[in-house]
């Protein structure tokens, strides 16, 4: 992500390394307020200039300033991953949670070292896990000497700060983790606006930094021992969050406008959504030759792309790619990209695509459900899409499980032909059959005619053409003048 170049809007002067014990207190009554870190400090940890040293992980106090992301890419940063099962979870959910979040690991550009689960009533207030996992993680961490620590639930500012003093190596979650790979795909103004947004939200309570005594203010009633470090970053950061939002409510307003001129329009909005790495931008490329980017991973897409399309019909469409769902979706995120978002809460048609090779295809189908009814989509008409019938035979049960649903392999187009039937009949569902006469001296009416609405026969009489087709209500509406209505 690109850095602003302004003194007020530039990356923020490093937070040192000690932070206040009264920003993070000790939980009263849990283990953690019995450990007394103070100086007392492993050797190993000790310098040549006798400053304690800190791990190679890339975040926070543990590797300077974020610049576009939370993980190092300079190099493949060995990750130990920890999960938890809570009381009455099913432990094989949340070992499937913990394959995504290796993937999303692996997809952010680092590998997983070690991975380890902890089952729990409750997670720990103090550091998320218990004192004795701690120590487990740190004896894996130093095994396999790896640079970070990811856990698959958020954690909070306190959690995490514990977590880095006692591992003396970065500790993240999920969320950080998808934000580190939004920051790597997003190419447009908009994405990369968004993804900052996002980081700095959640970067914003975690802030930590030490008393700074050259703030000194000037004037009667300034006079004093002047403001922390962590004041002055807090500071800068809520200007740029500010500034990031007064861009996005301004690219917000455009979009609106747009969603205005495609209301207009004579095409209908069919907009591809589903799980991340599901097949939605093979799809959208098997259907109309769109060049996007297609790749094994998840999260490859952030930019949304819309592209032109004429269904068997003869109707012309709209087709959208949306940014990919995931479960446990950072709801910081959710925010920053409502106004991309939001094309699918103003489509006509959801395509609902959904791996029907996954692991889980009913549970990813209830996180993008989830999320569509976050962003008031939940109404919107959705056409279920299994799609991988090359790879798996589990496709075929599924559309017999799903009725009025299609099974396709976007890769090898098998199904294609089914599926535009099928977004032609639900998006036909809402027209009606209307007897239009158009006069031959109007052509662009006649044109009109075969672009917005299916052509079932058409006549030539002894003033023009006479046709027999159905129409969606906008459409109808913009061509009542020749409608003959008895």
């Amino acid at each position: 992500m690109t850095t602003p170049s302004s003194p007020d809007d530039h990356d923020f002067d490093e937070a040192p390394a000690t932070a206040s014990t009264e920003l993070f207190p000790p939980v009263e009554g849990s283990w953690w307020s019995d450990v007394d870190f103070g100086d007392d400090v492993d050797e190993d940890w000790i310098g040549e200039d006798g400053e304690e040293e800190t791990h190679r992980g890339a975040f926070g106090e543990f590797g300077g300033e974020i610049r576009g992301g939370f993980l190092d890419r300079a190099f493949r940063e060995r990750i130990v991953i920890v999960g938890m099962a809570h009381s009455g979870m099913d432990p094989e959910v949340a070992e499937a949670s913990l394959d995504e979040l290796e993937l999303l690991v692996d997809t952010a550009g680092a590998d997983v070292a070690a991975r380890i689960m902890q089952r729990r009533d409750k997670p720990d207030r103090a550091t998320f896990v218990g004192k004795g996992k701690v120590q487990e993680i740190l004896e894996a961490a130093l095994e396999f000497d790896a640079d970070t620590v990811v856990f698959d639930d958020e954690l909070t500012p306190a959690q995490g700060f514990n977590l880095e003093k006692i591992l003396k190596r970065t500790a993240l979650d999920r969320t950080a983790v998808i934000l580190d790979i939004f920051a790597q795909h997003a190419t447009s103004t908009e994405g990369k606006t968004q993804v900052e947004l996002a980081q700095l939200r959640y970067n914003l309570p975690r802030l930590r930094g030490k008393k700074s005594f050259s703030q000194q203010g000037g004037g009667i009633g300034t006079r004093g021992p002047g403001e922390t470090q962590l004041e002055v970053d807090r500071r800068r950061l809520v200007r740029r969050i500010h500034k990031l939002e007064r861009d996005l409510r301004a690219i917000t307003a455009r979009r609106e406008n747009q969603r205005k001129a495609r209301h207009r329009s004579p095409y209908s909005v069919v907009s591809i959504v589903g799980y991340t790495n599901a097949g939605k931008s093979t799809l959208l490329r098997a259907l109309t030759g769109a060049d996007v980017k297609v790749e094994d991973q998840l999260f490859a897409t952030v930019d949304p792309t819309t592209r032109k399309h004429r269904l068997p019909g003869g109707e012309q469409i709209l087709l959208t790619d949306t940014v990919g769902f995931v479960k446990k979706l950072p709801h910081t995120l959710v925010e920053a990209f409502k106004s991309t978002l939001e094309v699918a809460a103003a489509a006509d048609l959801l395509v609902h695509v959904v791996d029907g090779a996954g692991p889980d295809p009913d549970g990813h189908i209830m996180a993008v459900r989830e999320v569509l009814g976050s962003i008031d989509a939940g109404e919107v008409e959705q056409l279920l899409v299994f799609n991988k019938m090359d790879a798996s035979e589990e496709v075929k049960r599924l559309v017999d499980l799903n009725p009025g649903s299609v099974g396709i392999s976007a890769q090898t187009g098998q199904g294609i032909d089914e599926l535009l039937r099928a977004i032609g009949d639900r998006l036909r569902a809402n027209s009606e059959l209307y007897e239009i006469a158009i006069p031959f001296a109007r052509g662009d009416v006649i044109a009109s005619v075969h672009r917005e609405g299916e052509v079932l026969a058409e006549y030539t009489e002894e003033l023009g053409m006479r046709y027999t087709a159905r129409l969606s209500p906008d459409s109808a509406s913009r061509l009542d003048e020749w409608i003959i209505r008895d």
